[in-house]
């Protein structure tokens, strides 16, 4: 299973084991990761998901399709490595994927 890394605005580290088909946001909610709130569930109609892709990954993960563009709008402190974690599916090539949380959500 891919390894999904999430850290927080305090440094703090959440490694976990994320299944395959699954969105990053969908990994958070289910191992209780602090930060995304993901108040719409994964339907891309709120930023309470949002997070900054880092360097590493940014072409691996990809750009963000218009909708989603549109709803990063709306999310706190919004950067070029911003993405919805709900729109980022799981995949192989995504083993080791590090995300960090910003200090809010939108």
């Amino acid at each position: 299973m891919p390894k999904i890394t999430y850290i927080e605005q305090n440094g703090s580290e959440h490694v976990v084991e994320a299944e395959k088909g699954t969105s990053v946001m969908e990994t958070a909610v289910k191992n209780m990761v602090p930060g995304i709130d993901a108040d719409c569930g994964g339907a891309c109609a709120c930023a309470t998901c949002h997070v900054y892709v880092d360097a590493a990954w940014i072409k691996k993960v990809g750009k963000p399709e218009p909708m989603e563009e549109s709803m990063l709008d709306f999310a706190y402190e919004p950067k070029e490595n911003s993405r919805l974690s709900c729109q980022i599916q799981i995949s192989d090539a995504l083993d080791g994927l590090v995300v960090r949380l910003p200090e809010f959500q939108g």
